[in-house]
């Protein structure tokens, strides 16, 4: 059997990680050497310093494959990905393209699969913003029409895809990759120094992490969070990895920054997972860092109008809190005065979604 999982952002190698590692434990337990899995790096975004430094961090191999895809508006992106894996697939025939998540990657890849009748499992299924303005959610919606296998990671997803009219068959409720990596590598990320490196103190300190295009591609949007930040900062630490289109909206600004602000360049998985751990509360846009700030019990502000991930809110330390700052400021204060939700870690985030993915896409061939 042979499969192919694509990656096309920094995420999708923390869902495709753990997944790798149990086809590998698989092959060598059933001596099964006709199992094979190739990775395929779109190059939809991609940094060589940052995507070494995450397939390092998550004992990754090298990606068998790179289309070198770049940016791009949508409409281009989404294109010189079909073009190139149309090649990768008629040369390799898998019998499986595994997707993950809702990046173009992941529609681009399972159009291509499913028009040459190429099976396609979609990890991280049936998760929905109900907000079609989101590129994300066409990616998600669309994906999951196509897919042979759906994994879902929360019931929501389960609600999700039986309204659609997705075929009982097809749906498993696997539980979260995501948590997988987390779970795993947390060991390794309490021997990062970062939060020394940076001068922070556990629990005492906020995480900030925004980047979507609605919140920082505006100058005028970016003026206004440096100035919340700059606020916050006069309370607690402030740290603030920096994407790089957001530091050029922060240069031309030419911004006062408080001395307890701290911006830096995006961090590697295991040190930022190490923050995330060590964070009093965490500011961001990021759907995984909702996840994975409900699993380790750290109060997080989600800087969006809605949340594909609700569970998240519903029994985790997710505050939605929509995109006006003001609001904003007063959840963070809520949070900085010891007000914080409590939280229950949702139903099978154990560690071991990825070994219940495999069993079903082996046991479903064998």
């Amino acid at each position: 059997m042979k499969i192919i999982s694509v990656v096309g952002a920094r995420p999708n190698f923390m869902k495709i990680a753990p997944i790798h590692k149990e086809l590998v434990k698989q092959s060598a337990i059933s001596g099964q050497h006709s199992l094979r899995h190739l990775i395929c790096h779109t190059g939809q975004h991609y940094d060589e310093k940052m995507s070494r430094i995450f397939f390092e961090d998550l004992e990754l191999p090298k990606p068998d494959i790179y289309l070198g895809a770049g940016s791009g508006s949508h409409a281009e992106q989404t294109a010189k990905i079909m073009v190139e894996f149309e090649k990768v697939l008629l040369t390799e025939m898998p019998d499986l393209v595994i997707v993950v998540g809702d990046v173009n990657s992941t529609i681009a890849c399972s159009l291509v699969a499913a028009k040459l009748g190429i099976k396609i499992a979609h990890v991280e299924a049936g998760l929905r913003s109900f907000d079609r303005t989101m590129p994300e959610e066409i990616n998600r919606l669309l994906t999951d029409q196509l897919a042979d296998y759906l994994f879902v990671t929360e019931k929501s997803g389960l609600d999700n895809l039986r309204r659609e009219g997705i075929p009982e068959e097809k749906i498993f409720f696997t539980g979260n990759v995501m948590i997988d990596s987390l779970v795993h590598y947390l060991p390794k990320a309490d021997k990062s120094n970062i939060t020394e490196y940076f001068g922070l103190s556990p629990l005492d300190f906020v995480l900030v992490t925004l980047h979507r295009p609605s919140n920082v591609d505006s100058p005028d949007n970016v003026g206004k969070i440096i100035s919340l930040l700059n606020s916050l900062a006069e309370k607690r630490k402030v740290l603030f990895p920096v994407h790089p289109r957001t530091k050029k909206n922060i240069d031309k600004l030419n911004l006062t920054i408080n001395p307890d602000l701290i911006l830096t360049e995006p961090l590697g998985y295991i040190d930022f997972l190490s923050l995330t751990k060590n964070a009093e509360l965490i500011i961001t846009d990021s759907g995984g860092i909702q996840e994975e700030s409900t699993y380790l019990g750290i109060q997080c502000i989600t800087v969006r109008d809605n949340t594909e991930r609700p569970v998240t809110v519903e029994i985790g330390t997710n505050r939605l809190a929509g995109t006006n700052l003001a609001q904003v400021e007063l959840e963070a204060m809520d949070v900085l005065n010891g007000r914080a939700k409590k939280r229950k870690i949702p139903e099978l985030w154990d560690g071991h979604a990825a070994e219940r993915i495999v069993e079903i896409i082996l046991k479903d061939k064998g």
